[in-house]
């Protein structure tokens, strides 16, 4: 360490200090207890509907008139019993499993289960993957 010159050391005082409470800690049972006993003046207020549910539902007529009113039906499509029997077909052609079907295109032998159950959403990626590995013409006419 040549070059650098005397060491010397500082023997200014360190000071530390704790961070002021802050307005949580104020509220703390414990904090708000000390400070009864201790005789200083502690001010109360009840906020506007704390600690219920009532600001919830009190603007819900609207929405619910709205809901009660409508009456479209939604549901999902789901695959087409030409599709379903199309997969089967090509799959059993081919001699693959459901497995072995899943395994070709990257995907759950569940999604095969659904779509050849016909409970699948269709995915036209999926159906093209299908077409592909299968070598056959899935959707639309042959």
């Amino acid at each position: 360490m040549a070059g650098i010159g005397p060491i010397r050391q500082d023997w200014e005082p360190v000071v530390v200090r704790k961070k002021a409470p802050t307005a949580a800690a104020k509220k703390d049972e414990k904090a708000v207890n000390a400070a009864r006993r201790s005789g200083a003046e502690i001010e109360t207020m009840k906020k506007h509907n704390a600690g219920t549910n009532k600001a919830a539902s009190s603007g819900t007529s609207l929405n619910t008139k709205r809901l009660d009113d409508d009456t479209e039906n939604l549901a999902h499509e789901r695959v087409s019993s030409d599709l379903k029997k199309n997969l089967m077909q090509a799959r059993l052609d081919k001699k693959l499993t459901q497995a072995q079907l899943a395994q070709m295109i990257n995907e759950k032998p569940q999604v095969i289960q659904e779509y050849e159950s016909g409970k699948a959403i269709p995915n036209q990626q999926i159906i093209g993957k299908l077409e592909r590995a299968l070598g056959a013409k899935l959707r639309g006419k042959k």
